[in-house]
């Protein structure tokens, strides 16, 4: 009972397979050039003061000068108003948030959700140690979370996809979902996280709930977000397949996929979950790049941001 899942293509991940998606950052231009510093292209925000930035010194106050810079300890001991200058941090703190759940155990496309997780949150790993950026994260699902401090070096992000791949090897249909742990694990990164950080969240589709959506909102005040949402095709249509027959835990369900209106109902809710994705994200103004086990992770990632080639890496 105890013994560990091998891993298998497409339903449990190896650390091996995610190292090697160490050779696949160049295909997706993720990050920005150094010149440029944008954390992800198209994610940058400047309204919160201190957001990536670094104290550097005191001058004079000068016409035009934001008063919430203002020192006013300086100001006092010298009756003349100071503002304090600041300065662009060369790295800053990259926190990938990434679902192992029972939820995710399931897939009818190229790979369970829960590999694509693993996956996404590899790829986005090495593309932001590449970039100079200290990375680490929160590997979190069924009432359980494993953190990982950020920190700028390999063993960091390597000790991040072990958890990763241990979680996700342990993983089956058997126990009971956590109520939201999602809105538990986003509380926990408000805790630990400093102002501009760049969280990554990679969750289930489904697991956005009211709380959930709370702390977003919280966390979207002093981190950068990019929201990667999870989804299988079974997730948002159902097959006309005929009586469908469910058991857990002693409940059992039927479900007749051949009545027009349960995969009308099955349908709107589907649609109903993902503009909520999408409202949320305009209102926080930040990037939304939904992922299916429909097709290659990469090739998602690269549409989402490398329109102008596309099937081209660089």
């Amino acid at each position: 009972m105890n013994t560990p899942a091998l891993p298998e293509p497409g339903i449990r991940v190896s650390l091996s397979e995610l190292i090697e998606m160490r050779h696949r950052v160049r295909e997706v231009q993720l990050f920005s050039t150094p010149s440029q510093r944008s954390p992800l292209i198209g994610l940058h925000h400047s309204k919160l003061r201190g957001r990536g930035v670094d104290f550097d010194q005191v001058r004079v106050y000068q016409a035009g000068d934001d008063v919430r810079t203002i020192d006013w300890r300086v100001t006092a001991r010298t009756q003349e108003p100071h503002t304090k200058l600041f300065h662009e941090e060369r790295e800053r703190p990259i926190f990938i948030m990434v679902e192992q759940s029972r939820r995710l155990f399931f897939g009818s496309g190229l790979m369970f959700k829960s590999v694509l997780a693993a996956q996404a949150a590899s790829l986005i790993g090495w593309a932001a140690l590449g970039h100079n950026d200290r990375v680490g994260g929160l590997v979190y699902g069924d009432n359980e979370h494993y953190e990982i401090k950020p920190r700028r070096s390999k063993q960091s992000l390597l000790q991040l996809l072990n958890r990763l791949v241990r979680v996700n090897q342990s993983l089956s249909t058997e126990g009971e979902p956590a109520n939201d742990d999602l809105g538990m694990a986003l509380r926990r990164a408000r805790e630990v996280l400093r102002p501009g950080s760049l969280v990554i969240v990679i969750c289930d589709e489904r697991a956005l709930s009211d709380g959930a959506e709370q702390q977003l909102s919280l966390l979207s005040r002093h981190c950068d977000l990019l929201l990667l949402p999870l989804s299988d095709p079974l997730d948002h249509a159902l097959p006309a397949a005929g009586l469908l027959r469910f058991a857990e835990h002693g409940a059992q369900l039927e479900l007749d996929t051949l009545n027009f209106e349960l995969r009308q109902s099955y349908r709107a809710q589907a649609e109903a979950r993902i503009a909520r994705w999408e409202l949320l994200a305009q209102k926080l103004r930040v990037l939304l790049m939904p992922l299916s086990t429909q097709s290659e992770m990469v090739e998602q990632l690269r549409e989402y941001l490398n329109p102008q080639r596309p099937g081209k890496s660089q």
